[in-house]
């Protein structure tokens, strides 16, 4: 484990060549109205788990439950699934006579996927007429590409990581005039991951209903740290400055930590993570500069920790992957370590549990 306070809370990385400096939408109004229209669109639980709060010696936890977002199976349901349904509600504004089966027709999206933003991605281009290439290492499990096939995805396989995957996606994106939708940015790159990251302040947006009260802690898992910019977005805009946003990484794969220590993005490298949906060696840049400002502390997990907090959140019947529940092993690795001096008996906290288990973790 290794944690590290934000030096530079509440002013961010500087703008600087190399770095993409656009911003994130905060608020989630027009998320919400535009989810409002699918009939799958429903509200994931909040779990108030006492029994495991009682374990790690805390007053409360509760856990964002997404492993049912519209029957996907993962928070990133949420994400390219919105973005897509955001551009075929401007065609349609444009062209009156489109229905939304037809809306994109002739449209290809392409993206790289570790799995669950390829589903979100091939989800959406079913239902709006269009095509989806998604693209998968070599690591990724034959379970993911099996899902995408079922939604009408051609699936491609390239590479021996993520980033040569999404190295892959560009190229084809470019050689084929087929529109790349990616859940990170870089620069020249921004305005397809801010609508994924978008859809994902619907979670955040639930949780200001189901929560009585602002939480003390939130951890959030990170890959590329789309997930944890939305959620701390979303965290900041309900609740100011009271909860401390709490960052989690594998630690094969810390481009956040290491970003925040270098004062600029930069490209990890590391052995492959069982965390596989986090297993991500560069950062988002617009989810890099809005964590800069607002998290107050950046982590990073093992392995080992992360597959024994899977086996011991089975024993309470809450199933998941060790990318799904790494928020969770965060919290419970600081706990072990008394590595958070303000996390006492007293604490509230708020974690995610961010996607079904798949029988391959």
């Amino acid at each position: 484990m290794r944690i590290i306070a934000n030096p530079i809370r509440g002013k961010g990385l500087s703008d600087q060549a190399g770095f993409e400096t656009g911003t994130i939408v905060t608020n989630p109004k027009a998320a919400l109205n535009l989810m409002s229209q699918c009939p799958v669109g429903h509200t994931t639980p909040l779990l108030d788990k006492t029994e495991l709060a009682d374990e790690l010696g805390i007053a409360k936890l509760f856990i964002k439950d997404e492993r049912g977002r519209m029957e996907l199976g993962s928070f990133k349901a949420l994400g390219a699934a919105f973005a897509i349904a955001k551009q075929a509600a401007i065609r349609m504004e444009d062209l009156p006579s489109l229905t939304p089966e037809n809306s994109l027709s002739g449209t290809t999206f392409v993206c790289a996927s570790a799995g669950n933003h390829g589903l979100s991605m091939a989800a959406g281009a079913r239902v709006f007429g269009a095509t989806a290439v998604v693209y998968l290492s070599e690591t990724v499990p034959e379970s993911f590409a099996e899902k995408l096939r079922a939604k009408n995805a051609v699936v491609v396989r390239e590479g021996t990581d993520y980033e040569a995957s999404m190295d892959a996606a560009r190229k084809a994106a470019q050689d084929n005039d087929w529109q790349l939708l990616s859940d990170s940015s870089w620069l020249g790159y921004s305005e397809p991951a801010r609508d994924v990251m978008e859809g994902y302040l619907i979670m955040g947006a639930e949780i200001g209903d189901q929560l009585a009260e602002a939480p003390s802690h939130v951890f959030l898992q990170a890959g590329v740290g789309g997930l944890a910019s939305a959620a701390a977005a979303m965290c900041r805009y309900l609740w100011q400055d009271t909860p401390e946003i709490i960052v989690v990484e594998p630690s094969e794969a810390p481009c956040l930590i290491e970003s925040i220590e270098a004062g600029k993005p930069v490209k990890t490298s590391g052995l492959v993570s069982n965390m596989g949906r986090l297993d991500c060696k560069e950062p988002s840049h617009l989810a890099l500069r809005y964590l800069s400002k607002e998290a107050d502390y950046f982590m990073t997990i093992d392995d080992e920790m992360a597959q024994s907090t899977c086996q011991w959140l089975k024993e309470f019947g809450l199933a998941s992957t060790p990318s799904g529940i790494a928020g969770i092993a965060g919290l419970k690795t600081v706990k072990e370590h008394d590595a958070l001096k303000s996390l006492t008996g007293s604490s509230t906290v708020l974690t995610f549990m961010s996607e079904e288990a798949t029988g391959d973790d």
